[in-house]
């Protein structure tokens, strides 16, 4: 069930971040929220004229069941042995977000590279090269973090490296078509 767009009293103190600053913060017990995007297993939500990230797995505090993490693989993850397809890696991307917009990474045009480098120890590691909308964004780490999290889900991946780079400069006109439209940026 999607929430977004439902006014919600948090039920106990939750920890959050500020959206853009990635400043840490609690939203206390009792806080009115609205839930303005419920994507790639978190939370955003507007508390007091302030946006901010909820991770899925504090969805009690909003009185809500817990999200799953998305890109998670159900499996058991075995992390030697076997191959991975780069296909799984980019569908993964797919699920991760920038927690003002949504649209996944892969259509926003975050992710410039994505390739598989199998070690001569039959490990798997995966390198992606990616930017953000704007340099100063104080969401980055949390948004590379997620990255690298849910790669690192992907069967027999034993290793995730994320370089954040800002040349060339993000526009949107790297944004796919279904993008651009979903935005009203065409």
């Amino acid at each position: 069930m999607n929430n977004a767009g439902n006014m919600i009293t948090t039920t106990r103190d939750v920890d959050a971040i500020l959206i853009p600053l990635g400043t840490p913060v609690t939203i206390p017990a009792g806080a009115t929220v609205l839930i303005t995007q419920e994507l790639g297993g978190t939370y955003t939500v507007s508390v007091s004229g302030n946006l901010a990230r909820i991770e899925g797995n504090d969805a009690d505090a909003l009185g809500l069941g817990g999200l799953a993490p998305q890109g998670a693989s159900e499996d058991t993850h075995q992390s030697t042995g076997g191959t991975v397809k780069e296909a799984s890696v980019w569908e993964v991307l797919k699920t991760c977000y920038d927690p003002e917009i949504p649209v996944n990474i892969v259509d926003l045009g975050l992710v410039y590279d994505c390739h598989v480098v199998d070690t001569d120890q039959g490990e798997h590691h995966v390198e992606i090269t990616m930017t953000l909308t704007a340099p100063g964004c104080g969401m980055g780490p949390f948004i590379v973090d997620d990255v690298r999290a849910k790669v690192l889900s992907v069967d027999h991946v034993t290793d995730v490296e994320v370089e954040l780079v800002f040349d060339p400069t993000w526009d949107r006109a790297m944004m796919t078509d279904e993008a651009r439209l979903q935005l009203g940026m065409f």
